[in-house]
């Protein structure tokens, strides 16, 4: 019966987001404030009934319950027991149920934590997001149920696809839906403003730390998905462009140009239009991405449908969601108003400099992205864009955003002079430039053998140092008392944590910034054919051959190599290797996919990488070995990132300024009328 149960609490799930989506609004419209006091335990009631719903998915994977249709399709018994829980959201169906239960979680949370907001307010922030989830259970219900029966029930699984079977692909898709579904709070909170039509500094403020908490999230899905891409896949990258790696990208970029812009409309009430259409725009390409994946309109490791009717049925959802909430926005943009007036050198013109150059560079994402799409879909033909279009378009538009982030955070807000900022940041791009001109020196220290000067490389360098050196700069002053004297204990505690957070998040890009240039300068990549006994340098570092041996793992037979790496490219006969490499090739028992495992042996400063490809005559192997120069930095910059977000959400500020200003966010609500 754990099928029926979870299918019943679904339905019932669905009742309660119904009641979450009416009740409150009509209290609202009514000024009845028991009707909008439904909107709490209706939430909290929706959250429980899909946790119920989805724990009872997750039983039927650990159980290996293969009367379920799902079950059946995405699991084994052979399988280990990690990744049958995996197997819960590994499919088109269980994802989507995952991402109802996030936003039930939201929804919740919500509830359960914005007990300072007027009953008002959180009333049509509960009720926007219960017509959501309204939308996302017909969808299960009616094209997507996890629980259908298979009749009779299998004797076996068809095992779930071994690109999964990975402890990367165990929290990528959790933490990358928290984001993706966390942007819906941000896109409540801007309908339920536009509906009471008051935008203030309360409301920002309110809304400032639900998207911080999203943008976190969203930022290590991302990164768990690039470090899964670059160790399991093969092929040694950690970002291609992918249609679907785009579709988590794109929100990504708005829902850090909605931060910023938040910021703005909180300490100047400037920038109201611009916010609430970032905040529609975030959550729409969070929709967006949903229908990439599971329409079946492209081909992606990532993806999981191919059923049209599924894509019809969320592009309608779509439709619905996006247009009704731009309506809304043209309906009220002359009620919200553009806020106070700034000059052209002033904090607000370089956050709405940046915040443009992010949009714009989502707009080429998304147009790269799309066009194939289109193109194909219109009979015209089919064409392919990748890396050299996004590269090309990308970068450009991103080098004045990175030179803008060492600026923005110490210019003053409304009006700044140019030579006070010139003063104070002229030490800062001497720095930047001196430690780009030794680029060439570091990759020597990865271990790249060619030291040649790369002024690409070069510029990357300067602007990861421009904005290191800002930060530092920025926060040794903060530091400083009256006098002038470092003060840190004291001084640091006056700071609000979302000070802190934008400086960790910002020393984050740096870092990112830094591995990104130097691995794409000074990177080296070789294929060889190698016999047992042969050796082959790659930089400064050479691979030697060993042999090969069968392995048996629980659900799969392989060979596993044994290589010797030495850091010298012409290693003596007596050295001692520095590490032993151990790439292996399987083939899963259930379905006969071969699949490729990394080696990696890694450092701070590079990452020795090898694959083994197939096997050729006379026992030799096709083997990719790889030197990646500071890859690692790439991934440490996005926890920077995520915990900045985090450190910015949890400032104080916003919880006691919201209960000071609890009564002014909006009119208070009528009493609810006497009963005859």
């Amino acid at each position: 019966m754990i099928a029926e149960i979870g299918h019943f609490s679904m339905t019932l799930a669905l009742a309660l987001a119904l009641v979450l989506g009416i009740v409150p609004l009509v209290g609202t419209a009514r000024r009845d404030l028991r009707l909008m006091g439904t909107a709490q335990p209706a939430a909290i009631g929706m959250f429980l009934f899909t946790l119920v719903s989805f724990g009872c998915l997750m039983s039927a994977f650990i159980q290996n319950d293969f009367s379920i249709a799902l079950v059946a399709s995405n699991s084994n018994s052979a399988l280990p027991l990690p990744y049958r829980i995996a197997a819960t959201w590994g499919s088109h169906e269980g994802s989507i149920l995952l991402w109802v239960l996030m936003l039930g979680g939201w929804a919740c949370a919500v509830a359960l934590f914005s007990r300072s907001l007027s009953a008002e307010l959180r009333a049509r922030i509960l009720a926007v997001m219960g017509l959501m989830a309204v939308g996302f259970y017909l969808f299960i219900l009616f094209t997507s149920n996890p629980f259908d029966r298979l009749i009779p029930a299998a004797a076996d699984g068809r095992d779930l696809n071994p690109l999964l079977q990975d402890p990367g692909m165990v929290f990528h898709p959790p933490l990358l839906y928290m984001g993706y579904v966390g942007l819906s709070v941000a896109f409540a909170f801007a309908v339920a403003g536009m509906i009471s039509g008051r935008f203030d500094a309360a409301w920002a403020r309110w809304t400032r730390p639900w998207t911080a908490v999203a943008w976190a999230f969203l930022t290590l899905g991302i990164a768990l998905g690039s470090f899964w891409a670059y160790y399991e896949l093969g092929w040694g990258g950690w970002w291609f462009w992918d249609p679907v790696e785009n579709a988590s990208f794109m929100p990504w970029l708005v829902a850090t140009a909605l931060m910023h812009s938040l910021s703005v409309t909180e300490k100047r009430g400037a920038f109201r239009n611009w916010t609430v259409l970032l905040a529609i725009l975030a959550f729409s390409l969070s929709l967006v991405g949903t229908f990439l994946v599971r329409s079946g309109v492209l081909t992606s490791v990532h993806a999981f449908a191919t059923d049209p009717t599924r894509g019809v049925f969320i592009l309608a959802f779509l439709a619905v969601v996006v247009g009704g909430s731009l309506t809304l926005f043209a309906w009220r943009a002359p009620t919200i108003g553009v806020g106070n007036r700034f000059s052209t050198v002033s904090r607000e013109s370089f956050l709405l400099a940046n915040n443009i150059l992010l949009v714009v560079a989502m707009a080429a994402v998304l147009l790269g992205t799309l066009y194939p799409l289109v193109i194909d879909a219109l009979g015209i033909g089919k064409i392919s864009v990748g890396p050299p279009y996004f590269d090309s378009v990308f970068y450009p538009l991103m080098a004045p955003a990175l030179f803008l982030m060492a600026i923005g955070p110490v210019t003053r807000w409304k009006q700044a002079e140019l030579p006070e900022l010139t003063d104070r940041f002229k030490w800062v791009l001497a720095v930047a430039v001196i430690a780009a001109l030794l680029a060439p020196v570091v990759a020597m220290l990865a271990g790249h053998g060619d030291i040649a000067v790369r002024p690409l490389v070069s510029l990357g360098l300067a602007f990861a140092f421009w904005i290191m050196a800002a930060v530092i700069v920025t926060v040794f002053d903060t530091l400083r008392d009256r006098n002038g004297r470092l003060a840190i204990a004291s001084e640091a505690r006056k700071q609000p944590a979302s000070v802190w957070g934008m400086h960790l998040a910002h020393f984050g890009i740096a870092l990112f910034v830094f591995g990104v240039a130097l691995v794409k300068g000074y990177e080296i990549e070789g294929e060889h054919r190698m016999a047992v006994g042969d050796t082959v340098a790659t930089g400064s570092y050479s691979l030697r051959f060993v042999g090969t041996k069968p392995i048996v793992g629980p659900n799969y037979r392989g060979t596993r190599g044994v290589f010797q790496l030495y850091d010298s490219a012409t290693p003596a006969a007596d050295a001692k290797p520095i590490a032993v490499l151990s790439p292996e090739k399987r083939i899963y028992s259930a379905g006969g996919m071969p699949m490729t495992e990394a080696a990696i042996n890694r450092s701070p400063m590079r990452d020795v990488y090898v694959a083994m490809g197939e096997e050729v005559d006379g026992g030799a192997w096709v083997v990719r070995a790889q030197i990646k120069p500071f890859v690692n930095w790439i991934w440490i910059g996005w926890v920077f990132m995520a915990i900045g977000g985090l450190t910015a959400a949890s400032d104080k500020r916003y919880r006691r300024a919201g209960r000071r200003q609890q009564a002014a966010t909006l009119p208070a609500a009528a009493p609810a009328p006497a009963q005859g």
